[in-house]
């Protein structure tokens, strides 16, 4: 089997430092490529570099909204620079979205980095790699909004069947992580379990969401393999069949070239 990791903060320990021999494991559990998405805008270029130097790694880059009181307007004008100066290794604007789970979220400001990131992405006809916590219905009404021709990935969801459903009706991906892999988390895996394989990417969010019966220990990209597993205990379709249409998946929504 070959997997993609759609999503793997490559650019933080534990592979910080140890690049190659983490690229080496994830290749043995079949793991060929690897998106490194960038949070913010201090690390716009250590990420470019690790995707301009390690063949596996793709670049994305974003403001991520769980540190959005750093983020200045300028970043948005230093995301554009980049975007316009890009390498085929850059496949996507990410990670940028809405998370209502922190304390103090202004979500205003929010709000206001997502839609000129979506305008960016549109602009640069770039897909998104969309984070959402506690924001889903809001998430939708702005992707709805901007229409993006690329689309995108809604990464590590765990909502509910409808708003899994609002997404793929607005053309999106809807990234499947470790969460699957918790037996009491019987919500998310019923939802994976239903909705159509052509929307359904994997992904790791390494060194976080580790898998389970890795509890306390930094995940790794290599466990997508755990998670491709899971997911075909959750679904009717072949190992070989599911397989196929994820590679398929993530081919058409982000263009790794040649």
């Amino acid at each position: 089997m070959e997997f993609y990791d759609t999503h793997c903060h490559f650019d933080f320990p534990p592979f910080q430092g140890d690049e190659q021999g983490s690229i080496t494991l994830a290749a043995e559990a079949g793991v060929t490529k690897i998106i490194v998405p960038a949070i913010a805008a201090e690390y716009f270029q250590r990420v470019t570099s690790l995707a301009d130097n390690y063949p596996p790694l793709y670049a994305a880059l974003g403001l991520h909204p769980i540190v959005i009181q750093q983020h200045q307007l300028s970043d948005i004008e230093l995301l554009d620079h980049h975007l316009r100066n890009r390498t085929r290794k850059l496949v996507a604007i990410g990670e940028i979205g809405l998370d209502l789970y922190m304390n103090t979220p202004q979500f205003d400001k929010q709000q206001q980095f997502l839609d000129a990131q979506l305008k960016l992405a549109k602009h640069h006809d770039l897909p998104v790699i969309l984070h959402s916590r506690r924001s889903h219905d809001v998430l939708a009404a702005h992707l709805k909004r901007h229409r993006l021709p690329r689309t995108g990935v809604v990464h590590g969801f765990a909502g509910s069947l409808q708003q899994a459903e609002r997404f793929i009706a607005l053309g999106y991906q809807i990234g499947v992580g470790g969460t699957i892999t918790y037996p009491r988390a019987s919500k998310t895996r019923a939802v994976i379990a239903q909705l159509p394989l052509s929307a359904l990417l994997l992904e790791t969010d390494a060194p976080d969401m580790p898998l389970n019966g890795w509890q306390g220990q930094p995940n790794r990209p290599e466990r997508v393999a755990g998670v491709f597993q899971t997911l075909c205990e959750l679904r009717p379709e072949s190992p070989e069949e599911i397989a196929i249409a994820i590679k398929n998946n993530t081919e058409t929504l982000f263009t790794f070239g040649p």
